[in-house]
């Protein structure tokens, strides 16, 4: 049934990036009377089915937002339940029979890395570095992100390499060129990737709580009912059609930025 659905879908347009908010891990917990940590166990295995997904129907990048910079604010054994199952998920993705090998999924690890413990970010950079010749899809993690900590971070950046510049070539601080858009968008954590076309959180939810600010501007918003870890087929297949029924306006305002 499912090829059969992607092959109907596959004659309109095929979104290329997909983003996912991954909402409703704690709810899904306690609404079945489980601990937290269940429910962001639940969430992992949802997220490795929509990843098998969208590499069958052909979408090229999915990016998730897994852990915000704010989420830092929870309380501590929280946050070291979460980073521990980080840990052992990212550890996970490494074996063989794992999805990312068997789909050839490219990892990357999108934000402020340097906030992460010792153990989680050494373990993001061996599975970045590990995964780095897969090519069929790309995977972009967001942890310790948020969209002003990465524009204010590409923003530094592109000062810092503006005025690195002028130094080199002997010039006046003076006689500097303005900053550009696309000098930020070289330096953005999701340089890597373009423009996300679809951007779902679950849930219900329709806030953006700080995901991908710069890159939504023309990307169709999606937001089922159901908790993350609910998510599934029918929730992807709804976005694709979404996607496909205001496609051509979509396109005609790309043309016109």
């Amino acid at each position: 049934m499912r090829k059969s659905l992607f092959r109907i879908l596959s004659v309109g347009p095929i979104p290329n990036h997909i983003a996912f908010i991954l909402d409703g891990n704690r709810r899904y917990a306690k609404k079945r009377n489980l601990n937290e940590g269940m429910g962001y166990r639940a969430g992992f295995l949802s997220l490795m089915t929509l990843c098998k997904y969208c590499c069958e129907l052909g979408v090229k990048y999915v990016t998730i937002y897994a852990f915000s910079i704010d989420n830092f604010k929870r309380k501590p054994h929280e946050v070291d339940a979460v980073m521990d199952l980080m840990l052992e998920k990212i550890q996970g993705m490494l074996k063989e029979e794992s999805i990312v090998s068997q789909y050839g999924v490219r990892v990357y690890f999108i934000g402020n890395l340097e906030l992460l413990n010792e153990h989680v970010r050494q373990a993001a950079v061996k599975a970045m570095e590990a995964t780095s010749n897969n090519d069929k899809i790309v995977l972009l993690i967001c942890v310790a992100y948020t969209s002003t900590d990465e524009i204010v971070h590409a923003a530094r950046e592109s000062c810092e390499a503006k005025r690195a510049r002028v130094r080199s070539s002997g010039a006046r601080e003076g006689n500097e060129e303005e900053l550009k858009v696309v000098d930020i968008e070289r330096h953005m954590y999701m340089g890597v990737a373009p423009d996300p076309d679809i951007l779902v959180r679950t849930s219900g939810e329709t806030r953006l709580s700080n995901f991908l600010l710069w890159q939504t501007s023309n990307c169709v918003l999606y937001s089922p009912r159901a908790l993350w870890p609910e998510i599934g087929l029918r929730h992807l297949v709804w976005a694709v059609l979404n996607y496909q029924r205001v496609f051509p306006l979509l396109e005609r305002r790309r043309k016109q930025m």
